[in-house]
């Protein structure tokens, strides 16, 4: 190669300079996105044909100046996003990420250091070790307990029970497997309410959803530790293997809190392994009036936190702690030639608790966002979130047509709006077969006007839900724990929601007629 080939900019990545210069571009306008987000919709009524024919480019072949691309990415991609960190999001879980994590991601790309083995990336792992130990702190589970982060909640549940699986030394199926094997039907539980990566989990090990038992909740839609007892107590005597029960600290639906110290008794007595989801509910713990509800978490065998729906982190970062030491570490660790490193003390090859082999530099930004805000500003910040849960339960108590549909103490609030019919249509009757109305308008046709309401919203840009199907009927979800949230947004959403299920009313009240 000539001498001067290798100055070449077309061949070689951005002068420093220019990277600084366009960095600072970008940070700008990241700024007035942040000073100008509530002017912005929280969502875009595109369909879906007209944003890929918007987007279909065809490959280019020459470069394109950065600036044109933002400026591309600004009118062409941001208006079109669903903004999860704007402050009226409130569907799924309310995450959003913060000042500290943004950075630290530019930072962690820019090493691009891939934290498998300690000698690969040294401080990478021990800073791992560190917020690893930060968190179980903040959780209440035990300091010494295995840990590793991972990219999802839902990979962490599959790694926590294959662990579970091959704690069944006699079966040895990490080294015989499953085919063509005479083992026993291994059995799994976890009640109705929980998350569907438990079946995943029982897809990718062999169990099978036949096999993964579906107990039933109490009022407060948590598990029954009888129906548990129950069910392990009939399998065990009709010859099949219970394994594992996975618990849940805030249920996707409704924020459910399960008797960790009931099931966790369960559990001891039958021998099987306590996996606990409180990929939701587990940083909570922080809020002094939330703590009494979520302080069992020790008692499990292995839990799941996830720092990107509750920590202000950016997504994706969870962390799985193990309390059976080496449990994931005999399930996991296979190190071919080339990876094999002098053993040195303290150190921890990240890569043996999970599947995982290339490795993000994950631990940097919750680094940051602990050392940021520290213990008592995460604390506040929660304490916030759950305050203005708590101002919506009150409003939605105080008005005779809205119901609050759950009893979570997590910022999870379920809300169905139930009018009490105008004066002057008691005669009329619903169409078709239904039985006549009563004071309040048949419960299929509020599952429809709930369903009309959360559209509505969606469209108006001004705010964004989600809904669960529960025992109430069609509800209307409203997670709160944005760190962009204020007082303020919560009121204005609950005039949204008043005007819309107003306006909803009126217009589903005319099909009837």
């Amino acid at each position: 190669m000539d001498e001067s080939d290798q100055h070449d900019p077309s061949v070689g990545d951005w002068d420093p300079r220019e990277l600084e210069a366009n960095g600072q571009e970008l940070l700008a306008r990241i700024r007035r996105h942040l000073e100008t987000i509530r002017q912005q919709p929280v969502t875009t009524d595109i369909d879906a044909a007209q944003l890929t024919a918007l987007l279909d480019d065809p490959l280019p072949e020459r470069p394109t100046p950065f600036g044109e691309v933002l400026d591309d990415t600004w009118e062409r991609v941001v208006p079109h996003l669903t903004h999860w960190h704007h402050p009226s999001f409130h569907a799924y879980f309310s995450t959003s990420t913060s000042g500290p994590a943004i950075l630290a991601e530019a930072l962690t790309a820019t090493f691009n250091v891939n934290a498998h083995v300690w000698k690969s990336a040294p401080a990478a792992a021990a800073v791992e070790g560190t917020v690893l130990r930060w968190m179980a702190q903040m959780t209440g589970y035990p300091e010494d307990a295995d840990g590793v982060l991972l990219n999802g909640a839902s990979l962490a549940t599959l790694y926590a029970l294959t662990a579970a699986r091959d704690g069944l030394t006699d079966l040895a199926v990490r080294e015989r497997g499953i085919v063509g094997r005479d083992l026993p039907v291994l059995r799994l539980y976890t009640s109705d309410q929980a998350h569907n990566s438990v079946d995943k989990a029982a897809i990718t090990l062999g169990i099978g959803t036949d096999n993964v038992v579906r107990l039933p909740v109490d009022a407060r839609d948590r598990m029954d530790p009888r129906a548990l007892r129950e069910a392990l107590r009939d399998d065990v005597r009709r010859g099949l293997r219970p394994f594992a029960v996975v618990a849940t600290v805030g249920t996707t639906a409704t924020g459910a809190i399960d008797p960790l110290p009931e099931i966790a008794a369960v559990c001891r007595e039958f021998g099987v392994w306590l996996h606990v989801d409180a990929a939701y509910g587990g940083f909570w713990r922080l809020v002094d009036g939330i703590r009494p509800e979520v302080d069992h978490l020790g008692l499990a065998d292995s839990v799941v936190v996830n720092p990107h729906k509750v920590l202000f982190s950016s997504l994706e970062v969870t962390a799985l702690y193990c309390r059976r030491k080496d449990a994931l570490a005999n399930t996991f660790r296979l190190v071919p030639e080339y990876l094999r490193t002098t053993p040195e003390d303290a150190a921890v090859d990240y890569m043996n608790l999970s599947l995982q082999l290339g490795r993000q530099f994950r631990a940097l930004k919750l680094w940051w966002i602990i050392r940021s805000f520290g213990r008592s500003g995460l604390s506040a910040r929660l304490t916030r979130s759950a305050a203005m849960a708590d101002r919506l339960r009150a409003l939605a108590d105080g008005h005779p047509d809205w119901r609050v549909a759950n009893s979570s103490v997590l910022p999870l609030v379920c809300l169905r709006y139930e009018p009490v019919r105008p004066e002057g249509t008691a005669d009329r009757q619903p169409p078709g077969d239904r039985a006549a109305f009563d004071d309040r308008i048949d419960d299929r046709l509020n599952d429809r006007l709930n369903e009309m309401i959360l559209a509505a919203v969606a469209r108006s840009g001004r705010a964004f839900l989600s809904h669960a199907v529960t025992s109430a009927g069609y509800v209307l979800r409203v997670s709160i724990g944005n760190i962009q949230t204020r007082p303020e947004d919560i009121e204005q959403l609950w005039e949204i929601l008043q005007k819309t299920a107003e306006d909803c009313h009126r217009r589903l009240l005319a099909e009837h007629r």
